[in-house]
């Protein structure tokens, strides 16, 4: 190659982000174009990462500021609806045995740590902007911007989410579909002697949950079919997930009194997403959600957007020769199992819930889908 390559990464979420430190890191030109003029740097209650995220986060270069903006752990405590404890599992490592089983965090903190790694990176980020046009060649992809700006890339990486325009503009057709629950989610302030992850199945929500993100926060959450998301008045989402929380005791209690601001209530579908065919077109290629979801059963799916950049990142870096089809379809090949594996896994779960199937398997299916995932992606 005569001339140093460069990649367009669409899209500064977690996948994003993380690919533009991992692709500089290699000596690769990056340019990084994000829609949102705040670089979703405010937006998002809380994040569980998993230890196999972790892991990635490490090889960035960002673990320390995550461990220290995080909450580490290792167990989760199963409760009944009313609060009372019933057992305290011990998650696994998937990581390895040198990081937690977990971190919580505040998903804004999270964005921000990677917002500070690509700068000090030296990609080029443009933001409020994103692609207009893109045309491609056997050699790269000619790329127009919304702020009137052009430029030619070896390598466009679709990094825009679980709605990707990039994704339809390549003419794949494969598009999310619910699943049938949905999910209120807040930050709020930690209730004094929570230490770990409390789940409860069963009352008035399929799951009630809440995860410590820092030393005085947590994320909490709630399960339920979904509803027609048109029919509820944003005004009313702190109104509507408190009356849900009613049916949940113990540090509810504490929890449910904080749900005040309508502005701080998400409400979400949970969907399922798997692009079945090539994960490439021509130089354009998707990554994280653009190319895969799924429900958060497991709390997998930052860990496999950010699996997904790691491996992507380290065949361009060592690929001497030309960014080609049979470089573009060993990433997809190499990822495909795994992911697959925690999508369908992640899906599982749920419809489990939705069957009212009682006799599910669900610790051994989490169990040994968490075991895999100990293995190198």
């Amino acid at each position: 190659m005569t001339h140093t390559r460069n990649v367009l990464v669409v899209g500064g979420g977690t996948a994003g982000s993380a690919l533009a430190v991992l692709l500089r890191r290699a000596g690769i030109a990056v340019d990084l174009v994000e829609a949102k003029a705040d670089w979703n740097a405010t937006t998002g209650s809380g994040i569980t990462l998993q230890g196999n995220a972790l892991r990635v986060l490490r090889e960035i270069g960002v673990w320390e500021q995550v461990s220290a903006h995080g909450f580490c752990s290792d167990g989760v405590t199963i409760v009944t609806p009313d609060g009372t404890e019933i057992f305290t599992q011990q998650d696994v490592r998937t990581g390895g045995d040198d990081l937690p089983a977990t971190v919580g965090m505040q998903r804004p903190a999270l964005q921000r740590i990677l917002i500070e790694a690509v700068r000090a990176s030296g990609a080029r980020v443009r933001l409020g902007c994103t692609i207009d046009t893109l045309m491609q060649d056997a050699t790269g992809a000619d790329v127009s911007f919304t702020d009137g700006t052009a430029g030619r890339y070896d390598l466009v990486v679709a990094a825009d989410g679980l709605n990707s325009r990039t994704r339809e503009l390549i003419g794949v057709t494969d598009k999310p579909t619910p699943t049938g629950m949905a999910i209120w989610r807040t930050p709020a302030p930690l209730p004094t002697g929570v230490t770990r992850t409390h789940l409860a199945y069963g009352g008035p929500a399929y799951i009630a949950g809440f995860c410590p993100t820092s030393d005085t926060t947590v994320y909490a959450y709630l399960v339920e079919p979904n509803r027609d998301r048109a029919s509820i008045d944003p005004a009313s989402y702190a109104e509507e997930m408190r009356r849900l929380a009613e049916g949940y005791g113990g540090f509810w209690d504490e929890i449910r009194a904080s749900i005040t601001d309508p502005a701080q209530v998400n409400y979400t579908w949970f969907d399922r997403h798997l692009v079945a065919g090539a994960w490439h077109r021509g130089r354009v290629v998707l990554v994280g959600d653009a190319a895969h979801a799924c429900p958060p059963t497991l709390a997998q799916g930052a860990a496999m957007s950010l699996e997904d950049v790691s491996v992507l990142a380290d065949l361009l870096g060592s690929h001497d020769a030309a960014w080609d089809d049979d470089l573009l379809t060993a990433y997809r090949d190499r990822r495909m199992p795994r992911v697959r594996m925690v999508v369908d896994a992640s899906v599982q779960i749920g419809q489990w819930q939705l069957d009212g199937v009682h006799d599910a398997d669900v610790p051994g299916l989490m169990g040994r889908t968490l075991d895999a995932l100990k293995e190198l992606p």
